[in-house]
């Protein structure tokens, strides 16, 4: 006897083929839009090709990078709004590989959701393809996992992977750093993509907002200000990494000044930072003052302004500035090198209290 019971399908599962295969048609032109010269192939392989035979670089290194947006997404998931954060997602592996002095080349992403929206999710790849192409390097490739029942609904995760080259004499270490280099900022977009942790409790739990919630200190609701992308540092440094010697450079991630600063000082060296020597963004304050965060964790959680640090030679820094000011781009000498055994030392407004 037959049965007439169906055979479970995929779909079933919660895994649906054909809207994989639609959000790949709908984000095709923004990933073939990053392609540079050494691309080989089309979107689709199973893994992607970048050539190397027209480098330049003498003794060529690759620097890889990898990163994810963090619990930043969970707000993008309340506000549903997705067409930033793939520029976080390629800021953070992207900019950790410059500061190594690579120049960046290919980038490639994941994301995991528990439904699968066309839509949704080729927004969140045309963000990651705008903050390639405006970094100089191919979206090579990525995966779109559905996981039904791991993620909730309407839940995803978002990580990238980047790779950059550089010749090895022209690695940038930190280990020529020495006492009276000078320390120039690059600013910040806003809070970029750590700490969240925190400002999610400060913003939720302490002060019951709502993101939609206008806040005059900022011109904009709490959501808009927070979702601001992490800026993008390579337009700004390349040109400085070519003609310069930059000894050192620092992206301030996940640990603010106090963590990452020391990553790249050679051993007996420390540096003293003015926090007054460049303009603070709203956010920092309103979420020091809701959150009663005491200064030194305000330094050790967030970039508080500055998102990317050069050690210079101090008879370079005239130079540096105004290439930097001619095109268009701001910047702040901060602070200086030291011998000391102290790594960081912030001077200026509450510091001096």
């Amino acid at each position: 006897m037959l049965s007439n019971k169906k055979g479970l399908t995929y779909a079933d599962a919660g895994v649906d083929i054909d809207a994989g295969n639609k959000a790949v048609e709908l984000m095709k032109d923004s990933v073939k839009a990053t392609y540079r010269p050494e691309v080989l192939g089309d979107l689709g392989g199973f893994g992607g090709l970048f050539s190397l035979m027209n480098s330049n670089i003498k003794k060529p290194i690759l620097v890889s990078g990898t990163d994810g947006v963090g619990t930043k997404l969970r707000l993008a998931i309340m506000m549903n709004k997705h067409d930033t954060v793939g520029q976080d997602c390629v800021a953070m592996s992207i900019n950790d590989v410059l500061v190594q002095g690579a120049e960046p080349l290919f980038f490639l992403d994941y994301i995991a959701v528990g439904k699968l929206d066309p839509v949704q999710v080729a927004t969140i790849v045309k963000g990651v393809a705008h903050a390639c192409e405006e970094s100089g390097c191919a979206l090579l490739g990525g995966e779109t996992a559905e996981m039904a029942g791991f993620y909730a609904k309407d839940d995803y995760d978002l990580a990238g992977f980047g790779v950059g080259i550089v010749d090895r004499d022209k690695v940038i270490t930190g280990e020529t750093i020495g006492a009276g280099d000078v320390l120039i900022g690059l600013p910040s977009t806003g809070v970029h993509s750590n700490g969240f942790s925190l400002v999610r409790k400060i913003v939720f739990e302490r002060q019951k907002m709502q993101l939609d919630q206008y806040v005059d200190e900022l011109g904009m609701t709490i959501g808009e200000c927070l979702l601001t992308p992490t800026r993008l540092y390579p337009r700004p440094c390349l040109p400085l990494i070519r003609n310069f010697d930059i000894k050192g450079m620092v992206h301030i991630t996940g640990g603010g000044f106090y963590e990452n600063i020391p990553r790249v000082l050679p051993k007996g060296i420390g540096v003293e930072i003015d926090v007054t020597t460049w303009p603070q963004l709203p956010i920092f304050g309103l979420l020091q003052k809701w959150g009663d965060v005491a200064k030194e964790e305000m330094y050790r959680t967030f970039n508080m302004g500055i998102g990317m640090i050069l050690i210079v030679k101090a008879d370079d820094v005239d130079a540096i500035m105004a290439n930097l000011s001619e095109r268009g781009e701001k910047a702040y000498i901060i602070g200086k090198t030291v011998q000391s055994d102290v790594r960081v030392t912030l001077k200026g407004g509450a510091f001096d209290d």
